[in-house]
């Protein structure tokens, strides 16, 4: 364990650096709590998307390095802003009329158009617990509503009252001439319509906690702040639950970033001590565009999750979360091989470059072994030559290239095969362009095929050409089926035909016979798809038959 400890305290991987940061705040606090607290925040107006997988996970992967290098209990809350009023009407939910004539109410007070719940508060917040829980989070689930009205906020909101000025000066200096006019920090809940109401204060009242306002109508109100009758807005809200829950840490997207000081020095005039926080690059669709829910651009993580695992997702998350990147159907192979080649690397890994593996983030210490004895990229490739519309038509060729392989001893690989074909279907058969070989080409191709049909000649050519070049070094005992033979032959007849640039020829061999630009590492792809129906497809390819 000190070992472990050692190399997290040490190690440059960003879960261990904002660890460190926690763990610092956490000796420098004057009011220790005796554990860490960790908070995630969901907005409960739709349903869980990406951001939130992400902001879960990453938050987890602090919390995990934190109790690494540290003894100190911790905690991780994920807590709903569902007294948040319905600014707008979803639309993607069933009974809109009826939705819209709830319009501006807490989300908790909106009756649930499914049916299934007390209200659409309820019913999104279930759906967020659901989902967190399919990924085994280690959560606590915290209401905005119940902290309202239960009185858990009562004491900060008092403190809201007795700083009001103080808050106040914070926020308007943050706000335009016109929307300071009118601004206060305290959003009261109409009496009689239950609607969180956008209105100025007449007065706050420090002898008994009260604040006095006129409603759109005209007519005055006097309601405590307490048990439920007011909320903050949602920048004063920030702040005073960081101070009321006693916050250490918190990350968001970098859309918050020039309201991180507010919320901070909110939380500093209410009583508390400001969290660490963190803040992550957005992520980008295909044209390099801020990914929506409104849009609806870029991928959502179910289709993730129809094309590749959780765990290919966690490692993408993983990656320079400060960096802004696309999250387009195509990073999603490049995921996939990734990750299993972390997860071969660790076994073979010291501590200190353990700790620094995405894998060890994504599992902690329970990391798997990859059974992945055939790259995703080329189950894809496979995919596509094979026109497979079944895992199992794969499946025949992977045993052919590694017989002791199968859908039982190798469930990661089974799974990877279902999601390459989906894959396959969905964005590779729509895109595949054959075309005709130039005569270069088509003299080239015809050579690699007749190399494949005698490879003793293709070997004994390849000695020839090293004697040549001035080495002596004897060719070793090879296996006419390895992919590292096959690839020599394809670089070998590649460059008797002149290819200066063998890129060229490789894109000749994709665009002829895979009916795409780019490709597999040939010799290996040759290896899995069996010798003979690669001289078939070559065959074939030069017939014109592909296309």
């Amino acid at each position: 364990m000190s070992d472990l400890r050692d190399a997290g305290m040490n190690s440059k991987a960003w879960p261990f650096d904002e660890a460190r940061k926690v763990l610092k705040r956490y000796e420098q606090s004057k009011d220790k709590k005796g554990y860490v607290l960790f908070e995630t925040g969901y907005g409960p107006s739709g349903l869980p998307h990406l951001g939130t997988f992400g902001e879960v996970l990453r938050t987890t992967m602090i919390r995990r390095a934190f109790e690494v290098i540290s003894d100190v209990p911790t905690r991780l809350i994920c807590f709903s802003d569902d007294m948040d009023g319905m600014r707008k009407v979803p639309s993607n939910v069933p009974n809109q009329e009826m939705l819209a004539e709830h319009a501006q109410k807490p989300l908790t007070s909106v009756p649930d158009p499914f049916g299934t719940h007390d209200s659409f508060g309820d019913h999104n917040n279930d759906m967020l617990k659901r989902f967190l829980d399919t990924f085994g989070f280690d959560y606590e689930f915290y209401s905005a509503t119940d902290y309202y009205k239960s009185g858990k906020f009562d004491e900060v909101l008092k403190r809201a009252v007795d700083k009001y000025d103080d808050v106040m000066k914070v926020m308007l200096k943050s706000l335009r001439e016109e929307r300071a006019a009118t601004y206060s920090i305290f959003l009261p809940i109409h009496p009689e319509t239950g609607r969180v109401l956008y209105v100025p204060m007449k007065s706050v009242n420090r002898e008994d906690y009260t604040i006095t306002f006129d409603d759109e109508d005209g007519r005055e109100w006097t309601l405590p702040v307490t048990g439920g009758n007011v909320k903050l807005q949602w920048k004063p809200d920030f702040g005073a639950r960081w101070a009321a829950l006693g916050v250490d840490f918190e990350m968001f997207g970098k859309d918050h970033s020039t309201n991180a000081p507010i919320y901070g020095r909110i939380c500093d005039i209410l009583g508390g001590q400001r969290p660490e926080n963190y803040t992550y690059e957005l992520f980008l669709d295909a044209q390099g565009e801020k990914i929506s829910k409104t849009k609806g651009n870029g991928l959502s993580i179910d289709e993730w999750l129809s094309y590749a695992s959780t765990e290919s997702l966690s490692y993408f998350m993983f990656q320079k979360p400060k960096t802004a990147k696309r999250m387009h159907f195509d990073v999603i192979p490049r995921a996939m091989d990734e990750y299993h080649q972390q997860l071969r690397a660790y076994a073979t890994q010291d501590v200190a470059q353990q700790v620094a593996n995405p894998v060890y983030h994504i599992h902690g210490s329970d990391v798997p072994v990859s059974d992945m004895v055939v790259p995703f990229s080329m189950l894809l490739n496979l995919a596509s030559v094979a026109g497979a519309a079944q895992k199992e038509q794969l499946w025949g060729y992977i045993q052919r290239y590694a017989p002791e392989a199968s859908p039982e001893t190798n469930p990661q690989l089974d799974a990877a095969a279902g999601y390459a074909v989906r894959y396959y279907t969905d964005f590779v058969k729509p895109e595949k362009t054959f075309r005709a070989a130039t005569d270069a080409e088509r003299a080239a191709m015809a050579d690699l095929a007749a190399a494949l049909k005698s490879p003793e000649a293709a070997l004994a050519e390849i000695a020839k050409k090293n004697a040549a070049a001035g080495s002596d070094e004897a060719l070793p005992e090879v296996d006419f089926t390895d992919g590292d033979f096959l690839q020599t032959v394809v670089f070998a007849v590649g460059t008797n035909h002149g290819f200066a640039n063998l890129r060229e020829w490789f894109k000749a061999l994709y665009e002829v016979l895979l009916g795409q630009s780019q490709g597999p590492r040939f010799g290996s792809f040759m290896a899995l798809y069996g010798v003979e129906d690669s001289i078939v497809l070559i065959e074939k390819g030069l017939a014109g038959e592909l296309s």
